[in-house]
């Protein structure tokens, strides 16, 4: 798969084509895997490299993506999440896999870490037809995020998008374990809030 980054369109791949497609690689059609990869590819590049800042993470990340996405196809519910959408989740998740594995030689910038974690759910540079690809429950989350302080939005950030333990999070901002505590506890007592009204701050 390597090498064909950057050669097709950055435009929104069609997400019906896109369904088909994944529908085409959950019975195992690697034509419809190929067409599907060199489509979406470009962009979810674009999102690890964001995330892992040098190439060679990036494109580990896309490979191991495909890889998921191969075998994973079959699980794929249109009805509950957009291609895009289900697709970008498993590139995040594998791009957060590989900065957990590389601890220590990655370095990560907490304000800068959440400012991509956001950017996954919300692209400020998005057209609408790409906006819309976003669950509803995603939207209602990077807005409820936005929301809050941002020294709360990087904890809560580093800790559930990044899975770091409270004792991590501490020493990555170099705050009290019992700060931490208490702006996580907090934050998620306003996100709750916040969802339970349909994505209103409160």
């Amino acid at each position: 798969m390597k090498g064909r980054l950057g050669v097709q369109s950055l435009n929104s791949p069609n997400p019906l084509q896109l369904s088909s497609w994944i529908r085409g690689a959950a019975q195992k059609d690697a034509r419809a895997f190929r067409e599907l990869y060199e489509a979406s590819s470009p962009r979810l590049y674009g999102l690890a490299l964001r995330i892992l800042r040098r190439r060679e993470l990036a494109e580990e990340a896309l490979q191991e993506s495909f890889v998921s996405i191969w075998h994973h196809a079959a699980d794929y519910q249109a009805g509950l999440a957009a291609p895009m959408t289900w697709m970008t989740t498993i590139v995040r998740n594998k791009c957060f896999d590989l900065l957990r594995r590389m601890q220590g030689e990655v370095e990560i910038d907490g304000e800068d870490f959440d400012d991509k974690v956001l950017a996954t759910l919300r692209d400020p540079g998005a057209n609408p037809a790409e906006a819309l690809e976003l669950s509803s429950e995603a939207k209602a989350l990077a807005g409820c995020m936005s929301a809050l302080e941002e020294k709360h939005r990087r904890v809560v950030g580093l800790a559930f998008f990044h899975d770091l333990s409270h004792s991590d999070v501490a020493q990555k901002l170099a705050l009290p374990v019992g700060t931490v505590k208490t702006w996580i506890r907090r934050s998620l007592a306003r996100l709750q809030a916040c969802l339970g009204s349909g994505g209103r701050a409160t």
